[in-house]
């Protein structure tokens, strides 16, 4: 089957570029499907009020807080996440695409999420979802899985009251109830029939997008496994710079027109928690020298989940201290006497110009090398004034953010248990 291409419409809430006024209102056509940045002009979630660029950034690391202690959670094998702190707005994956569910369909704006299986969907008459739900009353595809079913069995904290399959699970500091049920979900041209997803009857906290999650992880329900005979577990990405001024890049689902030339590291499994993708970093270069860091920081653990992960939905890279530390010293010898300052989670900071200076940095994989150029580590006040290294430590968890991701082709080929990277301009 020819691959699946998205259009994807990134606007990164740091520049704020408000002036653009995109055509919001275009429909998908053959099998092209138009995917934008929750914070576009085009999206119904973007920030009732413009944020200034610290305030942008200060929402960001505080939602990357979030999602990182979920993703610490989920390695640690626990059904559950402690509440977030109060200051959290919304941790949400960045980019969001129009999914029609049902019959006739019924379009929601949903997230997608590599770190997460399972679609959730806000169904009608949910307590504490969006105003935009999902009517089962009107599909006539749609129907609840009992709790004998193949997909419960599947789905950790599951208790059955009655004949319904109901759920309790937590996305960052969301708590959520729901149902399985199964319809047809359908991405442009191509259907995935009785596709499982959560209906979600009722939800706390805010991480919890306002139109659902669509899961990319590598779990049995996730949308990879049940596509699989149209797609064959295979898909890519390429997410454009935050600088783009056309903001957009391809989502390409399936075997066909995914890069040739493309080098490859192997997939890792942990056993806590199969649906991550999980890879094996084993050096970091600052400039030309590969920065002394602990073994233990960057080693793969499948008992603990300690190891580095690859994820579209955190904004900025964690490093495990012992890592971030070494790295970001490093970094900061490389800048000379230039005078480091803070802003929120970033310790890194200068208010002078520091373009001459600054050096590359490169992740090291075996069978690959990611260089990243300077927009993928530096983040810049819109006036030019502050700019910050953009990673931060982690206390367990070494994430591989979307930042750090950016006019790369990341390509997840399950079948083959390998990650491909290359250099792709999409922006």
């Amino acid at each position: 089957m020819e691959a699946l291409h998205f259009t994807l419409l990134l606007l990164c809430s740091l520049t704020l570029v408000h002036s653009i006024n995109p055509n919001c209102y275009s429909t998908s056509q053959g099998s092209t499907l138009r995917v934008y940045h929750v914070s576009s002009p085009c999206s119904p979630f973007r920030p009732k009020t413009p944020l200034s660029w610290e305030e942008s950034v200060l929402q960001m690391q505080a939602d990357d807080k979030t999602r990182l202690s979920f993703l610490t959670s989920l390695v640690a094998g626990r059904s559950f996440v402690p509440v977030g702190s109060g200051r959290q707005i919304i941790q949400s994956p960045t980019y969001i695409v129009k999914a029609n569910i049902g019959t006739p369909a019924q379009s929601l704006l949903m997230a997608l999420d590599t770190s997460t299986d399972m679609a959730l969907v806000p169904c009608a008459g949910c307590v504490g979802c969006s105003s935009a739900t999902f009517d089962s009353t009107k599909s006539i595809s749609y129907s609840s899985l009992a709790c004998g079913a193949d997909q419960c069995k599947q789905v950790q904290s599951t208790g059955c009251l009655g004949t319904t399959c109901s759920l309790n699970i937590t996305y960052g500091n969301s708590i959520i109830e729901a149902n399985l049920a199964q319809d047809n979900l359908t991405l442009a041209t191509d259907s995935v029939v009785g596709y499982p997803f959560s209906c979600i009857q009722k939800t706390t906290g805010s991480s919890l997008p306002p139109q659902g999650v669509l899961g990319l992880g590598r779990g049995p329900l996730s949308f990879v496994s049940q596509s699989k005979t149209l797609y064959q577990s295979t898909f890519s990405y390429c997410l454009p710079s935050f600088k783009s001024s056309n903001f957009s890049g391809t989502l390409r689902l399936g075997k066909n027109g995914q890069p040739i030339n493309i080098k490859y590291t192997p997939l890792l499994v942990n056993p806590r928690r199969t649906s991550l993708y999980y890879v094996n970093l084993v050096g970091i270069k600052v400039g030309s020298k590969v920065v002394n860091i602990p073994p233990s920081a960057l080693a793969f653990n499948p008992n603990t989940g300690g190891g580095t992960i690859i994820d579209s939905g955190t904004v900025f890279t964690r490093l495990v201290d012992g890592a971030y530390t070494a790295v970001r010293d490093e970094f900061r010898r490389r800048m000379g006497k230039a005078v480091v300052s803070t802003l929120g989670g970033f310790d890194t900071c200068y208010t002078v110009p520091i373009g001459k200076q600054v050096p590359t940095m490169t992740f090291m994989f075996p069978g690959l090398n990611m260089s990243l150029p300077q927009d993928n580590f530096l983040i810049h006040s819109s006036s030019g004034s502050t700019t910050c290294l953009a990673m931060s430590s982690s206390p367990a968890l070494n994430v591989i953010a979307n930042m750090q991701q950016q006019n790369h082709r990341i390509l997840f080929d399950l079948p083959n248990s390998r990650l491909g990277i290359s250099r792709e301009i999409c922006s």
